[in-house]
């Protein structure tokens, strides 16, 4: 099951990048009880992410641009009734780091 959000900003391209950047490092500390196997991987602005969580694998791409972030996940079907859920609280996440 496919996700897409945009979240808008107005920083600098490369301080959102370090923003978002930052943001997996801190998740990666703050979730280490709940998501397992988190990697990421980055060429220029575009990064590539995947982690298990609750039994379930998910991969995704973040691409920071002038203006906006594009996030992009394939979730298990399993997730379906997640999905909501999880998009708002990324879309709530994002905005606030992205002031």
């Amino acid at each position: 099951m496919k996700m897409e959000l945009i979240i808008s900003h107005s920083l600098q391209q490369i301080v959102a990048l370090q923003r978002v950047q930052r943001l997996l490092n801190a998740v990666k500390k703050s979730y280490a009880d709940k998501i397992s196997n988190l990697e990421e991987s980055w060429s220029a602005n575009v990064g590539t992410f995947s982690f298990s969580t609750m039994g379930f694998h998910i991969t995704g791409s973040l691409e920071v641009k002038k203006d906006t972030v594009a996030i992009k996940g394939n979730l298990p079907f399993a997730a379906y009734f997640l999905k909501g859920k999880i998009e708002q609280t990324i879309l709530e996440r994002a905005k606030e780091l992205l002031k």
